[in-house]
């Protein structure tokens, strides 16, 4: 509608459900439960089409639009078993799907759309509703998602960031390196340490060592220098707690208590306060927080470095 269609095909309805579930499924790897069927149908299209997990929405479209492979038809096609029919429920009742069918057409039907074979038909009676209202039903599907997917994944961090693709993340690269720039001019170079890699300025990169995949932030707690090349293979791989977090931990240390002391005033300080209120880092209070949101990704299907 917000494209101004009217006439919209149910190959397209159902191609769209697969790209805008896309990145939650395959990035974040948020769980839709054991009844929706909509995750695994993303797993195996992924599979089928060889589709990149980082592919554009209109990516995924294109190519779910343009398959001629019976397994990718097949899988979207299931959808047309309850999707279109159950959504007009409200207004027309939940009998019989063919009886559904035609009292969306019959001219007393008030049902936002009209089923066919192989589209819906927006009602003249409810495009100008549509058209004033987007906005607000946009945010009222967003809200009940939200909530869906709490539900499903208790412990997962920040599920609304996680319903659909980001335009585009900032690079970390090009601001987050201020603060560690910072701290290199003021200690020399820094121990990667994964690698044990002595790091100067220019010479690493910014690392998540929870993944982005899990946590959904670029916050300055999470954020280290590492060696550029094992920062590649270590992509969304868990650190292990045992062998990385005092490290971890001594690097933060280093770095939060020299820009306090440096630069009192710089904005990246206002990262730590979540898990650090008074600026005062503490190693078992930052155990406590790091040590259960990596068994939590482990066990929502993360893997730990080997």
């Amino acid at each position: 509608m917000e494209q101004g269609k009217t006439v919209i095909t149910k190959e397209e309805i159902f191609s769209r459900m697969i790209a805008l579930s896309w990145y939650t499924v395959n990035y974040f790897r948020i769980s839709f439960g054991n009844q929706d069927l909509i995750q695994d149908a993303v797993k195996e299209l992924s599979n089928i089409e060889n589709i990149p997990v980082d592919a554009s929405k209109e990516q995924i479209l294109k190519k779910l639009r343009a398959s001629s492979n019976p397994q990718t038809i097949s899988i979207l096609a299931h959808f047309d078993k309850n999707v279109p029919h159950k959504f007009l429920s409200p207004w027309l009742g939940s009998g019989n799907k063919s009886k559904v069918y035609e009292r969306s057409i019959s001219t007393s039907s008030d049902a936002p759309y009209s089923l066919f074979k192989n589209q819906i038909v927006i009602s003249n009676n409810w495009k100008a509703y549509f058209k004033a209202n987007i906005g607000i039903l946009k945010a009222f599907c967003y809200w009940n998602l939200t909530l869906f997917f709490q539900s499903r994944n208790p412990n997962v961090p920040d599920i609304a960031n996680k319903i659909y693709r980001s335009i585009k993340r900032g690079s970390l690269n090009t601001h987050k390196t201020k603060f560690w720039n910072l701290v290199i001019d003021e200690t020399g170079p820094i121990e990667c340490i994964y690698t044990g890699k002595a790091l100067g300025i220019g010479d690493y990169v910014i690392e998540h060592f929870i993944p982005h995949q899990f946590v959904a932030h670029d916050m300055m707690w999470n954020l280290i220098p590492a060696d550029k090349s094992f920062n590649s293979y270590k992509s969304d791989k868990l650190p292990s707690f045992d062998t990385y977090f005092d490290s971890f931990f001594d690097l933060q240390k280093v770095g939060l208590e020299l820009i306090k002391t440096k630069k009192p005033k710089n904005k990246f300080l206002e990262d730590y306060l979540s898990v650090f209120p008074n600026l005062e880092i503490d190693k078992n209070k930052f155990a406590e927080h790091i040590r259960p949101m990596l068994t939590i990704a482990h066990n929502n299907g993360f893997q730990y470095l080997s």
